[in-house]
């Protein structure tokens, strides 16, 4: 158990091309708080949640309608003794057809119960895969809303 990775599946009834690009679609599920690009192979993007969360994405595999994986390259997480738990982790999106229905299965490989954001990121994940169900489903997911700097 303490080495297993965070993972959340779910099934729609879209097609593996309208979920991916969903996927890349990071402001309308995850965060509107994002620098840079999310699309293709090599895309590197920053997100922020407050001061609380940065991380920096880059897009280390793309296989559209199947696989997006993002290696997290840097990362400050406030809320724990070792700010850069993520830094090295990667998040992966596989998709794959089930039943005439897309199936989307989320793993943050790296993030384990030994981490001590462990339950704090893994709640924070539920909420975003769930959002990006809802975009993916109805067009609008729930992402964190942008912060306007001064």
């Amino acid at each position: 158990m303490e080495d297993q990775n965070f993972s959340k599946t779910f099934t729609v009834d879209k097609t593996p091309e309208e979920v991916f690009n969903a996927i890349s679609n990071v402001c309308s599920w995850w965060t509107e708080n994002l620098e840079g690009a999310s699309q293709n192979l090599n895309d590197e993007f920053e997100v922020r949640f407050g001061d609380v969360h940065y991380s920096r994405q880059k897009l280390s595999e793309v296989i559209p309608g199947k696989r997006m994986v993002w290696l997290i390259t840097d990362s400050k997480l406030t809320f724990v003794e070792d700010h850069h738990e993520w830094t090295g982790t990667e998040t992966v999106f596989e998709i794959s057809a089930v039943d005439n229905k897309t199936q989307l299965t989320f793993t943050h490989k790296g993030l384990t119960p030994k981490f001590q954001c462990y339950n704090g990121c893994s709640s924070g994940w539920t909420y975003y895969i769930n959002s990006l169900h809802q975009f993916i489903e109805t067009g609008k997911g729930v992402p964190d809303e942008r912060v306007m700097t001064v």
